[in-house]
């Protein structure tokens, strides 16, 4: 009998002790995202929970710690919600969690006893194709889009940036996902580290090839933009006011276009011609069109939008984007019949917000410009929808007043620089309170950000980019290719269980 304190020690044999430990290794990649010089850390952070899963004695039990790795990885790139959801974020995050449950039975089934070349290569491909499935389906935006996505931590690292142009945010999770696969295969499975060490040398030699040889965004002129950040101010009137008074300091600077951010107009413009007449002494003063955002009741009854206006020297020139991918229970809640206690135990929205039918285009002089609000620009196919419809700058209005203290600002503004090296089109991040930021097309960050603590109006000047990237022409290839990968591995397994039975027969 062993003794009474060794007994007590945690296990992983435990299933308890288990679960924690998937919940906690499946939580580690998010410790990526809040920080640049932790970028490094998505290449090893994946590791245990796929050493993990490997573990499990049975494919049933991988595939529940996938659950689990999923659930926690869920709500640590989540947990600035807390405020707004509490305890509801944990719900929501096993529900979304339940996405990996495939993912964590294919680590198992791959890596699991003593895996011979042959697993190690197909877990090389088909446990980077699985993950990426789960970060599809999640993408979908009643489930909440795709805030998180792994690639997305690479966001500041120049090689995986020029790898973006190519495949997008998609291929760099692809990429990742397999290099701590390798280094996961390296450490349990000695028998073949030769493979496990050759895929990663293959991996640093394809990404140093990319580097030097894939094509990147030509110049084609540049614009002046403003930003204007007003800081953190409730009232509505008060926001305008202070944004105004910002924007009368551009005079005489010669902005081609002044940005505000998300929700800085909290009254319908139509209803409220004192306000439209200001906007547009405004655009006479500057000499410059002003992009402003309304978020309010519509005059006609028909809901609360939220709205990128375009604004002139006589007044809002016709052109208006509604925002189209409204922010799950922040600006509404799914089947409200259903959920609606939500809004009793965090801060769910009280009133649903209407979504806009399409995307545009809003032509600013000889300017195109394509507008996104918030929580668009975590979408990549927006983007490149808005460059191919000839878009040369896109233009983000967002808002993270209630996030002020978290991950959530810098996440969010990080985005900006993923989507302009995807579509080779620079990329304008304005909020009303921290973080505001301005990327050329690939990628690199102009100027200085606008924090947290900014009030203030920042004119930056924008290089243009023409052409289009790798990527805006031959779209989700990394997506297709990997569940053609799990179609085919599906099929070959398939076959096989076929043949097993008749072989056993004979």
């Amino acid at each position: 009998m062993p003794p009474r304190d060794s007994a007590r020690r945690p296990s992983l044999t435990s299933p308890w002790w288990r679960g924690a430990a998937a919940v906690v290794a499946g939580a580690l990649p998010a410790l990526a995202f809040p920080a640049p010089a932790l970028w490094w850390l998505a290449y090893v952070a994946l590791v245990p929970l796929i050493l993990l899963a490997r573990s499990a004695p049975t494919s049933g039990r991988g595939a529940l710690d996938g659950w689990l790795g999923g659930t926690g990885f869920m709500i640590a790139v989540h947990h600035w919600l807390l405020p707004s959801l509490s305890a509801f974020i944990v719900v929501i995050a096993a529900l979304l969690g339940l996405v990996w449950l495939p993912w964590g039975w294919l680590a198992q089934r791959l890596l699991g006893g003593s895996p011979g070349v042959g697993s190690v290569l197909a877990a090389l491909v088909l446990l980077p194709s699985a993950w990426l499935l789960v970060e599809m389906v999640r993408s979908w935006q009643y489930l909440g889009g795709p805030w998180g996505l792994l690639g997305a931590s690479q966001w500041q690292v120049q090689p995986a940036l020029r790898l973006a142009s190519i495949g997008g945010v998609w291929l760099l999770s692809f990429l990742l996902v397999a290099v701590n696969t390798a280094i996961a295969a390296l450490i349990a499975a000695p028998a073949v580290r030769h493979t496990a060490v050759a895929a990663l040398v293959a991996i640093a030699l394809g990404v140093t090839a990319v580097w030097f040889w894939a094509p990147v965004a030509p110049r084609t002129g540049s614009v002046r933009i403003a930003v204007v950040q007003p800081g953190d101010i409730e009232n509505g009137l008060a926001r305008f006011d202070r944004s105004a008074q910002l924007t009368t300091q551009l005079a005489g600077l010669h902005p081609d276009l002044v940005v505000w951010g998300e929700s800085s107009v909290g009254f319908d413009l139509s209803a409220h011609p004192p306000l439209s007449r200001r906007l547009a002494d405004l655009s006479r003063q500057v000499g410059s069109d002003l992009l402003v955002n309304v978020d309010a009741q519509r005059a006609d009854g028909r809901g609360i939008y939220k709205t990128s206006v375009l604004v002139g020297p006589q007044g809002p020139t016709g052109d208006s984007y509604d925002k189209m991918r409204l922010v799950p229970f922040g600006e509404y809640i799914p089947l409200r019949s259903v959920l609606g206690w939500a809004t009793k135990v965090g801060k769910a929205a009280s009133v649903n917000r209407h979504r806009g039918t399409h995307q545009v285009v809003m032509n600013v002089g000889t300017l195109r410009i394509g507008p996104l609000i918030c929580f668009e620009t975590a979408f990549p196919d927006m983007s490149r929808h808005l460059a191919d419809m000839g878009a040369q700058i896109l233009v983000a209005q967002s808002s993270t007043s209630t996030f002020q203290d978290s991950w959530a600002p810098a996440q969010h503004a990080s985005l900006a620089a993923l989507r302009a090296a995807e579509t080779w089109r620079p990329v304008v991040h304005s909020t009303l309170t921290g973080i505001s930021a301005v990327y050329d097309a690939r990628g690199t960050r102009l100027g200085p950000r606008l924090g947290t603590s900014s009030s203030t109006a920042r004119l930056y000047t924008v290089p243009l980019s023409g052409g289009r990237s790798p990527y805006d022409r031959f779209g989700d290839w990394v997506i297709k290719m990997s569940v053609g990968l799990l179609l085919l591995s599906a099929v070959h397994e398939g076959r096989r269980a076929v043949r097993r039975p008749a072989a056993v027969r004979r």
